[in-house]
């Protein structure tokens, strides 16, 4: 029997989330860009337990994560929100140098946006990964619970 958190949303195993990242090509990089956060979309791979992907030299992404933590984020979900998935991994974030590893990663369907020559491949190790599921009827309780407003503040909260 799947496992729920708090919210009601059942809680992924590592498997199912490599599982589900596997599938996926596009996800989000979370990262600090001058002291401020900073999410960039970005095509990506899975390779030797790792995200991969691939971004200008010059570009914020790159300047942002070399050596740092970050946290990269994947979900689907159905368009009336009623299911879906998210996947979060964090991994200290560095670039690829090994040329034989670069050679292997120009394989990979991970073209830059830009269409720039001077990319480079990123690499973030999945030291932590965690994910939730949201099924059926139940997925719009749990939805309402994440987006109700906070009594207090008049604010929206997100658990």
């Amino acid at each position: 029997m799947p496992m729920s958190d708090s919210l009601g949303l059942e809680t992924l195993d590592r498997e199912q989330c490599l599982s589900l990242l596997a599938g996926a090509g596009l996800g989000r990089v979370v990262f600090t860009s001058r002291a401020m956060p900073a999410i960039q979309p970005a095509r990506f791979a899975l390779h030797h337990g790792a995200i991969v992907v691939r971004t200008p030299s010059q570009s914020a992404l790159f300047a942002g994560v070399l050596d740092s933590v970050v946290a990269f984020s994947v979900d689907e979900f159905a368009k009336d929100l009623g299911a879906g998935w998210f996947v979060t991994v964090v991994g200290r974030a560095a670039e690829v140098r090994d040329p034989l590893v670069t050679a292997e990663l120009e394989t990979l369907p991970l073209g830059c946006w830009t269409g720039r020559t001077d990319s480079r491949y990123l690499r973030i190790p999945i030291e932590s990964v965690t994910g939730r599921r949201i099924l059926g009827a139940c997925s719009n309780e749990a939805l309402s619970v994440i987006d109700a407003p906070d009594e207090r503040s008049g604010r929206v909260c997100h658990s």
